[in-house]
């Protein structure tokens, strides 16, 4: 019998010692197809991963040592493929030289989601550095841009809530199920949301058993969730958004409350959800008048969602929850990488 070794890609993560770039390593260092080539952190560099992060010790490939972050070194490592684990505004001073060194790019912060520069500089309170980048790369979620993802130089993953929020909502607006005026979200955010940084805000004693709204009225998320749901309704789309921080590490639970077209029944929203995600294997339906738990989705790369009809005020109810760190971040990017490298789209994503 002969067997076929998978190709490996040789992969760079980029600021890869907070959150998100600690789930990136934790999936890529199990990724069949991946060769760990760079994992960058200006803090850290000249240490092991396994020193670092405990947790790797004995996983082979993480005798790694992080990097300072370079451009040119980055690519002079073979590195394919890059993940950019890094702040808003840090990522795009990296994008346009990794593409044009070859590198093809999965981008975890917002620098390249939008594709409307007016909106990106209402939101993030400057002009975008690369317009035409930004506007080249497509919304990286794979339940609906696959093909534009899969010959992509450079992708934009999506963030957090936006993905818990998407999801839900854009099967019913893309088939006038719900209407698209007065949509209103409320959601909760473990603290990692926040980011591997010193915060009093965000200390132990100030979150545990307790919980805030933040963000409020105008999170930046809004600029990537009208844009995504416009376009699914074919019209313009404006919400009212407001986030919650919760006294959990991760996981992320979403409420939605939109008004739905007269007469529409709970089958129809049920028919609905299962012809748009039958197919998609992060996406589990819970069905009508089933709340999901983040306790069902934290440390995988699952999002579930229920939906209930409120018959007294004509609205349906959608409840989804995800990891804030994993389907709302590193996991979803390496959903997309797998795609753009025609790996099957789940290679290592099934931890549960």
């Amino acid at each position: 019998m002969i067997f076929f070794a998978m190709k490996k890609v040789k992969t760079a993560v980029v600021g890869a010692s907070g959150y998100t770039g600690q789930e990136l390593l934790r999936i890529l260092l199990r990724h069949p197809g991946v060769e760990l080539v760079c994992a960058t952190s200006r803090q850290y560099a000249g240490q092991k991963l396994s020193d670092v992060f405990p947790r790797f010790q004995h996983v082979p490939g993480a005798d790694l040592r992080f990097t300072d972050s370079d451009v040119e070194a980055i690519a002079a490592t073979g590195a394919e493929a890059a993940f950019l684990a890094l702040p808003h505004g840090v990522s795009v001073t990296y994008g346009r030289g990794l593409v044009e060194a070859g590198v093809r790019v999965v981008d975890l912060s917002a620098d390249f989601r939008l594709n409307d520069p007016a909106v990106y500089e209402e939101f993030y309170g400057k002009p975008h550095p690369d317009v035409e980048l930004m506007q080249e790369a497509p919304y990286g979620m794979p339940e609906w841009h696959r093909e534009e993802i899969e010959k992509a130089r450079i992708v934009g993953s999506p963030g957090c809530y936006p993905t818990s929020i998407i999801l839900p909502l854009v099967p019913l607006l893309k088939a006038g199920l719900v209407l698209p005026e007065d949509i209103v979200v409320n959601s909760g955010s473990g603290v990692s949301g926040a980011g591997r940084r010193a915060d009093v805000s965000l200390l132990y004693c100030e979150c545990n058993e307790s919980m805030r709204a933040y963000g409020v009225p105008r999170h930046r998320h809004l600029s990537e969730i009208e844009q995504e749901l416009s376009a699914a309704a074919g019209t313009k789309v404006t919400i009212t958004f407001t986030p919650h921080l919760m006294p959990v590490n991760t996981g992320i639970l979403t409420t939605t409350v939109a008004r739905l077209k007269p007469g529409t029944t709970v089958e129809e929203i049920t028919a609905c959800m299962e012809a748009a995600y039958t197919n998609a294997p992060f996406v589990r339906l819970q069905g009508a008048n089933k709340p999901t738990d983040t306790k069902n989705v934290t440390r995988t790369n699952f999002v579930d969602i229920g939906w209930a009809i409120d018959a007294r005020t004509n609205r349906v109810v959608l409840m989804s929850a995800e990891d804030n760190v994993i389907k709302g971040a590193g996991g979803q990017g390496v959903h997309a990488f797998n795609i753009m490298f025609g790996f099957d789209e789940t290679e290592g994503l099934w931890i549960i």
